[in-house]
C-alpha cells in the first residue's frame, strides 16, 4: 500500500503532472532522473557501468525496476542482473526485448536476487539456464524460494486455514480462500536453481569496476539484500526502502510467533548508519536522494500507526476490525490478504512491546490494549 492508502499523503507527481524527465524534490527526497522510467526494451545509463531497465508488473504497482551492472571479471562484455521480473508471458517477452536491443551480443555472468518474492526471482532460473550463470542469493531468502516452489498442493495446509481464522476471516472467505489451492507462488516462479553463491551481510562482491557492499535488511522479507557502492554513491535497495510506498511488512504463517515489524524497524535503524548522500535505486519508482529523510519518514509513520491501534484497541479486537487505524482506504478484496498481514504484524508488535494482550476464543486471536 502506498502512502496515501496509509494516511501519509498522495504520491508525489512530476511538477508538470506527466512522465517528465526533469529532476525534482518532494518531501525532503530529490528524484535527479524526474518521474519518467525507461520503456519496455529500453536500459538508461545511470552511472558508468549501472543500467536501469523496467519489466511489467500486474497490478497497482506497474512495473518493476532491475538493474544491469558491467561485468567483465569472467567474459567481456558480461553484465550481472540484479532482479528479474515474474514468470509471465508479457515479462518473457519484454526480457527477449531487452536481450535483442541494450543487451544484444552481452552474456549474463551471475543473476543477483534482493529477495525471494517472485517479482524479483521469478525468471531467475530461467536466464540462470540460458546463460549457464550462477544465482546469487542470501542463504534464507535462497531456501524460502526453494520451499515455496516444492509446496503446491490442492488445499491449503490446516495452518493456513487456522491463521486466517485467528485474523477474523469468516468461514465463507476461508472456504472461498481454500478453494484456490495451494502453490500460486510456484505459478509465476521459475524453476529456482539447486546451486547458488550465498551472499553475506558485509560481503564486498566486485562486479566490473565497483565493489558493491551486501548490507541486509529484515521484516519485508527474511534476509532482503541490498548493494551499496559508497564509492560510487549508490544504493540498490530491492524492497527494503521505497520512495513513495511503504514496503508490506506481514505477520507469516510460517513463523506466526515472530515480530517482522519490530526487525523492520530495527533494519531503518541499521540503515541509517549509510551515507545520506547516496543515490538510492529502489525496485518500484524512482531513482531518489534522501535516504535518511526517508528512513525517517518510514518508521515515524509505522509508530503513529501503533499509536493508533494501541488507541482503537481500547476494546477487544480481531486483525480484520483493526484496518481502519491502519490504512487511509478501503480494503477490498484485492489487498484484503496483504492488510491482513499487516495488521497481524503490527498487532503483534505491540504485544511484544507490552502494550497490547492477546486472548484466544475459538480460534480467534482478539486483542485489548494494556
Amino acid at each position: 500500500m502506498n502512502d496515501e492508502e496509509r494516511g501519509g499523503g498522495p504520491p508525489s507527481p512530476a511538477p508538470d503532472g506527466g512522465a517528465s524527465s526533469e529532476p525534482y524534490s518532494h518531501k525532503g527526497l530529490t528524484y535527479p532522473l524526474g518521474r519518467r522510467g525507461p520503456e519496455t526494451g529500453e536500459s538508461i545509463a545511470l552511472a558508468p557501468g549501472v543500467g536501469w531497465a523496467r519489466l511489467p508488473l500486474p497490478g497497482s504497482l506497474k512495473h518493476i525496476n532491475i538493474w544491469l551492472l558491467d561485468d567483465d571479471s569472467e567474459v567481456e562484455g558480461g553484465v550481472a542482473i540484479v532482479d528479474t521480473g515474474l514468470d509471465i508471458a508479457v515479462v518473457r517477452e519484454a526480457w527477449e526485448a531487452l536481450l535483442a536491443g541494450p543487451l544484444a551480443g552481452r552474456t549474463a555472468t551471475r543473476i543477483i536476487c534482493t529477495h525471494f518474492h517472485p517479482d524479483h526471482i521469478g525468471l531467475a532460473g530461467w536466464l540462470a539456464e540460458r546463460f549457464a550463470a550462477r544465482l546469487w542469493m542470501t542463504r534464507e531468502e535462497w531456501l524460502f524460494a526453494r520451499m515455496l516452489t516444492a509446496d503446491v498442493r490442492d488445499a491449503p495446509p490446516a495452518e493456513a486455514l487456522a491463521y486466517w481464522r485467528a485474523a477474523g476471516w469468516d468461514e465463507a472467505m476461508i472456504a472461498a480462500e481454500a478453494e484456490k489451492g495451494w502453490g500460486r507462488f510456484a505459478s509465476v516462479v521459475s524453476p529456482v536453481p539447486v546451486a547458488f553463491v550465498r551472499m553475506r551481510s558485509g560481503d564486498t562482491i566486485r562486479i566490473g569496476a565497483r565493489d558493491w557492499r551486501v548490507v541486509v535488511g529484515t521484516g519485508h522479507s527474511p534476509e532482503h539484500a541490498c548493494l551499496v557502492d559508497e564509492a560510487g554513491g549508490l544504493m540498490i535497495s530491492g524492497d527494503q526502502v521505497l520512495p513513495r510506498i511503504t514496503s508490506n511488512v506481514s505477520l507469516s504463517l510460517s513463523e506466526p510467533e515472530g515480530d517482522p515489524l519490530g526487525d523492520w524497524m530495527e533494519s531503518i535503524a541499521r540503515l541509517k548508519s549509510l551515507p545520506d548522500s547516496l543515490l538510492v535505486l529502489p525496485s518500484h519508482g524512482e531513482p531518489f536522494t534522501g535516504l535518511h529523510a526517508r528512513l525517517d519518514a518510514l518508521d515515524g509513520g509505522h509508530r503513529m500507526q501503533l499509536d493508533a491501534l494501541h488507541a482503537h484497541l481500547a476494546e477487544p479486537r480481531r486483525a480484520v476490525d483493526c484496518f481502519g487505524p491502519l490504512f487511509a482506504r478501503r480494503v477490498d478484496a484485492s489487498v484484503f490478504g496483504l492488510a491482513t498481514g499487516e495488521a497481524m504484524a503490527h498487532l503483534r508488535r505491540l504485544e511484544v512491546e507490552g502494550r497490547a494482550i492477546c486472548e484466544i476464543r475459538d480460534g480467534v486471536h482478539w486483542y485489548r490494549a494494556l
